[in-house]
């Protein structure tokens, strides 16, 4: 059976633009909730294939989505290069040793720790309807380096930002070990049964042109090609939010198969400036989708009007809230199916 999704993302557009939505297995699922309550915590969650693959499959059996993405974290790669992770409660995600003040050869590489990950990847690939396509993801470089430099998540990625600049030699290091370890990362969830995968850099929008080029383009281009090299069926998708004006410059040079962009972005300009036939995925804003009414109605509108003449995947700009209601999910992908 084809897999409408697949046929998307290699440039075949369809009558009704196939469905996914990024974090579509969450908090806002009551199941999900239940589940991670009885695992005692994310860590504890997203390393039991048994639960992660049952989280990847929540959504796929409320909704009917043409995708399922896998469960699991970008920061799976720092963990296995060596750095502690721990999820706190309200807190966010922690690192440690922060690589500001420790150098990245004091760290232990533990490949072991994604075994978990490709473990769920069999079980979900084997228990996916015929006609889902399954995603699997990793986090960009420089999303990556700006967890493992800081030690934490911040809003403008200023220690890792300074750090670039300081000593460009020692984080171009870093970049390096996300990027060999992004490779055999993803190679193994395509082994183990991922069709396409996701490329998530949440933060390339804080760099300025010259650094983005340096620190997002040649990294994600260097993924692409070391990927495309040991796994060449697979689909590839950069998602660069917040990359703005430097959108094109990306889908140009990094050499992945689709775009997705994110809700800052106006969809009639994306389809005017990107490469003709590049397909796209995206790009309702997560908080229309969580209003629902008249803004979800007028903004699923127009991202399908947009992309009308372009291979599209919808989705949100990016993750779904914590609070969205299932009723809105539900109106979305009957407005998105024409029902």
């Amino acid at each position: 059976m084809s897999k409408p999704l697949l046929a998307t993302l290699k440039g075949e557009r369809q009558p009704k633009p196939p469905i996914w939505l990024m974090r579509q297995a969450g908090r806002y699922l009551p199941e999900y909730r239940a589940l991670r309550a009885e695992k005692g915590g994310f860590l504890a969650l997203a390393t039991d294939p048994i639960a992660a693959a049952e989280v990847t499959l929540q959504p796929i059996r409320r909704f009917g989505f043409d995708g399922a993405i896998l469960f699991s974290d970008i920061l799976m790669v720092p963990w296995a290069l060596g750095q502690e992770l721990s999820f706190g409660a309200g807190e966010g995600p922690r690192l440690t040793p922060a690589l500001v003040d420790r150098a990245l050869a004091g760290l232990q590489a533990a490949p072991e720790r994604l075994e978990p990950v490709y473990r769920t990847c069999e079980r979900v690939a084997g228990a996916l309807p015929a006609e889902t396509a399954f995603l699997g993801f990793a986090g960009s470089p420089w999303t990556v380096a700006t967890y493992m430099v800081a030690g934490q998540g911040s809003k403008d990625q200023e220690a890792t930002r300074s750090y670039a600049y300081r000593d460009p030699g020692a984080f171009a290091a870093i970049v390096e070990a996300i990027v060999g370890l992004t490779v055999e990362y993803l190679a193994g969830q395509v082994a183990a049964g991922v069709e396409a995968v996701q490329l998530f850099d949440s933060w390339a929008g804080s760099l300025s042109p010259a650094q983005f080029e340096r620190w997002v383009i040649a990294p994600n281009a260097a993924i692409v090609e070391r990927l495309r090299a040991r796994c060449p069926d697979v689909v590839i998708i950069g998602f660069p939010k917040g990359a703005g004006g430097k959108l094109p410059a990306y889908a140009r040079e990094i050499g992945c198969d689709a775009i997705g962009l994110d809700e800052t972005v106006d969809p009639v300009w994306a389809d005017a400036v990107l490469p003709p036939g590049m397909p796209v995925q995206g790009n309702l804003d997560p908080l229309a989708l969580m209003a629902g009414g008249e803004a979800l109605e007028d903004g699923v509108d127009r991202v399908l009007s947009a992309f009308a003449e372009r291979p599209h995947v919808f989705n949100l700009g990016h993750g779904i809230g914590q609070h969205t209601p299932i009723a809105h999910v539900e109106a979305l992908v009957a407005r998105v199916r024409g029902a």
